[in-house]
C-alpha cells in the first residue's frame, strides 16, 4: 500500500515516498486537511483551443456525424483529462452541455472514469435550488413568491427529487461528486432576502447535500456574487467546499476563512475580472492574497472565482498558472 487517509485529513506514505495523486489532494482538501501542495481546480476551462488546437464536441457535430459517438465520447474525455494533467487539476467538472441527451453523457462519464483511471475527482453538475433568473423569470418568481408559495415549494421539492434520480445514474457511472452551481448572489447581496431565502432555497439545499452525502458523494456549493447575508445558512447545509468567494462581489477570502475555514473547504477568490482586463501586477496581487489567506491550516482549493472564459487572455492565465506552480507547496 502506497498511501492511506489517516482519517483526519492528512494523508499518510508509510512504505514508499509517493506523492499523492490529484485525486487524493482534492479529497484532503475538502475534509479540511493540509495535503503536500494546494490543490487545483477549474471549473471549466474555455480555451482548449489556444492551449491545445482542440474543442469539445459541438451540438452540431453530434447531429451531423452519429456514427462517430465513441470516437466523440473518447475525444471529449481525453480532453477532459489532458486539460487537467495540464494545469494539475485535482478535480474535473464533466460538463453534461457538451453531450446531446442523457444516455450519451453517462456512457461519456463511464468513459472518463475509464480513462482517467482514478487519478482525478470527478463531478458532475447537480443543483436543481432556485438561482438567479433573467428578467421575464424574476417577475413569474416574484409573482410565485407572493402569490403562489406553497405551489412554488412543491415545484421546488419535485425538483429535488428529480435531481436525486440523476444523482444516482450518476454515481452508478462511476462519477464521485456534484458541483451545485446555481448562483444567488448579485454583486450588491443576494437575489433573495435572508428571510426569503431560507424558507425557498435553505431547505432544498439542505436536502441535496444531505442525501447526496448519503450517496458518498462530495459536494462543492457554487455561487457568485455577494453572498454575506446567506453564508450561514449556505454553510450550515454542510456542502464539502464552497466556491467561489468572488471578490467582485465583495466576498474576501480572509475573513470566510476566519469565519468558516474550520467547516467547509473554500475554493476560489482570484479575481476573474482582472485576469480579464487587469495588470500583470494587479493579477499577481489577487494570486497572492488569494493563496495567502486560503492556504493557512488546509482546506483550500486554488481557483478563479468563476472560470477560464472564453476571450480571457491566454497570457493572463498562463501568468496565473506560472504563479501558482512556484507558490503552492506546503512549507
Amino acid at each position: 500500500m502506497a498511501s492511506n487517509s489517516t482519517g483526519n485529513g492528512t494523508f499518510s506514505v508509510p512504505f514508499f515516498n509517493v506523492p499523492p495523486t490529484p485525486r487524493q489532494r482534492a479529497i484532503i482538501a475538502l475534509e479540511g486537511g493540509q495535503p503536500d501542495i494546494v490543490p487545483h481546480f477549474e471549473l471549466e476551462m474555455q480555451l482548449t483551443e489556444e492551449y491545445f488546437g482542440e474543442h469539445y464536441i459541438t451540438q452540431a457535430e453530434w447531429e451531423e456525424s452519429p456514427s462517430k459517438r465513441e470516437e466523440f465520447l473518447i475525444h471529449n474525455a481525453d480532453l477532459f483529462i489532458k486539460t487537467a494533467d495540464r494545469f494539475n487539476y485535482s478535480m474535473l467538472l464533466y460538463c453534461g452541455f457538451y453531450f446531446p441527451d442523457l444516455d450519451t453523457f453517462l456512457e461519456g462519464a463511464r468513459i472518463l472514469r475509464e480513462r482517467d483511471g482514478g487519478r482525478h475527482l470527478l463531478l458532475a453538475h447537480g443543483d436543481s435550488t432556485l438561482s438567479i433568473n433573467d428578467g421575464d423569470g424574476m417577475m413569474a418568481l416574484a409573482e410565485a413568491i407572493y402569490e403562489t408559495p406553497e405551489a412554488l415549494k412543491d415545484r421546488e421539492q419535485k425538483k429535488v427529487e428529480g435531481s436525486l434520480e440523476w444523482a444516482r445514474k450518476i454515481m452508478a457511472a462511476g462519477l464521485d461528486g456534484f458541483l451545485l452551481g446555481s448562483d444567488y448572489g448579485f454583486n450588491q447581496g443576494p437575489f433573495l432576502s435572508p428571510a426569503m431565502f431560507g424558507e425557498f432555497v435553505t431547505p432544498y439545499l439542505a436536502q441535496l447535500i444531505e442525501e447526496y452525502r448519503r450517496m458518498g458523494a462530495w459536494t462543492i456549493k457554487h455561487s457568485d456574487g455577494d453572498l454575506r447575508l446567506i453564508l450561514d445558512q449556505i454553510i450550515d447545509c454542510h456542502p464539502h467546499a464552497l466556491h467561489s468567494i468572488d471578490p467582485q462581489g465583495n466576498m474576501d477570502i480572509k475573513d470566510v476563512k476566519a469565519k468558516y475555514g474550520k467547516r467547509v473547504c473554500l475554493i476560489g477568490n482570484v479575481n476573474c475580472g482582472l485576469l480579464q482586463t487587469g495588470t500583470d501586477e494587479e493579477i499577481l496581487a489577487s494570486c497572492q492574497y488569494a493563496m495567502d489567506n486560503g492556504k493557512p491550516g488546509g482546506g483550500y482549493i486554488f481557483s478563479t472565482s468563476n472560470v477560464i472564459f472564453k476571450g480571457m487572455p491566454k497570457s493572463s492565465y498562463d501568468l496565473m498558472w506560472n504563479w501558482y506552480r512556484n507558490n503552492c507547496r506546503y512549507e
